[in-house]
């Protein structure tokens, strides 16, 4: 049988055909536009998004019989508001993840409320990118769109309520709305009354490997499919990024270089780190995790050298890079504000320390070394949450850079392993629709048959000592820096 795993991403949904042995079928990839109707805001159309995955799934199942295809799910970006009205209809462009605009809002739940009384109900502050914020920012800028709800769901639910008619969420993707009590698996009442909703318009929560529902008949028959294909819950991007790269069980950790850049940590148990620098998250495996989270990391290399440099030789543009641990320059890498460990959404990105004697690969480096040391910020909140790591996988477009694996290894001084194949999330989604349609009675399970490390790169002792002392300097500049952006 065949599985069918959906990476809804900022950019274009990804689609993945996987063999219930792990071996990958095929991959189709399907983009959409990305608004910015104002600085620092950042919308969708979640029609595109339902649009592109069915040609996308016309042509992913072109390469096997479609009758062998037994289950669906998805890992999809977080935090996305999607409104339906009572007719299906969406009421307005979806604001994701990355959107900046509910800044007075996370005042009010951070300030206002309280972050301990807000971590009290949910396990989390807010953050800009959250979607309770979104929520309490279209009752006030929008308050006959907001008028209007009767659903609100994140962006890869749109699509399991499209292809399946179920009104659902996974724990995992919820525990980022700061609407879900995390700790003990439900909606929290008071975040509901805080932002002038009723539960009766969320989702249904489920486990992220449990059958929400089956692929509508319509789309079943019009793709050649079964009428009984099982569609899971899936996961937020990063729980199911780390269910593909086996970061599943205590203690474990995944690096992602992605568009954004995440550190995630499993834990058996629910726990919040006293600071609240990392996210306090459900997992995918039915357990616990924490996660940093920086909003710009491969981002800022793609940004650079498309928009800066204007090529596409993101290898050639490495390859004289040699002097690592000794560049004089540095990038903060906050081009879209930042999360872990700052909540700023007024950061900026920037560079610092440049002179004549600055190369062009010099400023290639610094914004591989920033979005590293970024990385280590988030591992040093963990560290002071009492987490200490030996390991971690590594995913995302930015990992499958060698030099970019070294600089994490050396600057976090720790071994990174690179799985033998890397899909993210769509290749965790497809293994949560093999746990709901019963080819493997756990994640773990799943995670141990099918997931292993192709190498490690291990930290070397004089390059960790070289950029110990280069962290140093860097830890000091958004500090710096932090009065400038607010005047920018």
């Amino acid at each position: 049988m065949y599985y069918v795993g959906i990476d809804l991403g900022t950019s274009a949904v990804k689609l993945l055909l996987m063999r219930e042995d792990g071996k990958i079928e095929n991959v189709v990839s399907r983009e959409y536009e990305l608004s910015f109707p104002q600085p620092g805001w950042s919308e969708q159309n979640p029609e595109d998004w339902y649009r592109q995955t069915l040609d996308g799934l016309k042509k992913l199942v072109h390469a096997v019989d479609p009758k062998e295809i037994a289950g669906i799910s998805f890992g999809g970006q977080m935090h996305g508001l999607v409104a339906l009205d009572e007719d299906d209809n969406v009421i307005r462009p979806a604001i994701l993840w990355n959107d900046g605009r509910s800044q007075e809002e996370v005042v009010y739940f951070n300030e206002t409320i309280g972050k301990k009384v807000i971590s009290g109900y949910t396990g989390n502050i807010a953050f800009a990118g959250f979607t309770a914020p979104k929520i309490l920012w279209m009752k006030k800028h929008e308050p006959e769109l907001f008028a209007k709800i009767k659903k609100i769901m994140l962006p890869k639910d749109y699509l399991a309520y499209k292809l399946s008619g179920s009104f659902s969420t996974d724990y995992s993707d919820a525990s980022g709305m700061l609407l879900l009590d995390v700790e003990h698996k439900c909606w929290s009442e008071p975040m509901c009354e805080l932002c002038g909703i009723t539960k009766d318009i969320l989702p249904k929560l489920y486990e992220s490997y449990e059958a929400v529902g089956y692929l509508k008949s319509e789309i079943a028959d019009s793709l050649g499919m079964k009428r009984d294909v099982v569609i899971a819950a899936g996961a937020g991007d990063n729980a199911a990024a780390a269910v593909g790269t086996g970061t599943v069980g205590k203690n474990k950790c995944n690096i992602s270089l992605g568009t954004s850049g995440t550190i995630f940590i499993t834990s058996d148990c629910f726990r919040v780190d006293a600071n609240n620098a990392l996210h306090a998250f459900a997992h995918a495996d039915g357990k616990y995790h924490l996660m940093g989270c920086m909003l710009s990391a491969a981002s800022c290399n793609k940004w650079w050298m498309d928009n800066i440099l204007k090529t596409d030789r993101y290898a050639e543009e490495q390859k004289d890079i040699v002097k690592l641990g000794e560049n004089h320059v540095y990038f903060l890498p906050y081009l879209m504000g930042e999360r872990s460990p700052w909540n700023d959404p007024m950061a900026r990105g920037a560079f610092v320390g440049m002179g004549l004697d600055t190369k062009r690969e010099d400023m290639v480096q610094a914004v591989l070394e920033g979005v590293a040391f970024a990385t280590r910020d988030m591992y040093e909140a963990a560290r002071s949450a009492g987490i200490s790591l030996e390991h971690s996988m590594i995913c995302g477009g930015g990992a499958k850079s060698p030099l970019w694996q070294k600089m994490i290894a050396n600057i976090l001084n720790i071994s990174i392993d690179i799985p033998n194949c890397e899909e993210g999330p769509g290749m965790g989604g497809a293994m949560l629709a093999m746990v709901a349609d019963g080819k493997y009675a756990t994640v773990e399970d799943a995670a141990n048959a099918i997931v292993s490390v192709k190498s490690t790169c291990e930290p070397d002792a004089e390059l960790v000592k070289k950029y110990e002392e280069r962290y140093r300097s860097f830890r000091k500049l958004y500090p710096a820096l932090k009065d400038v952006y607010g005047k920018l």
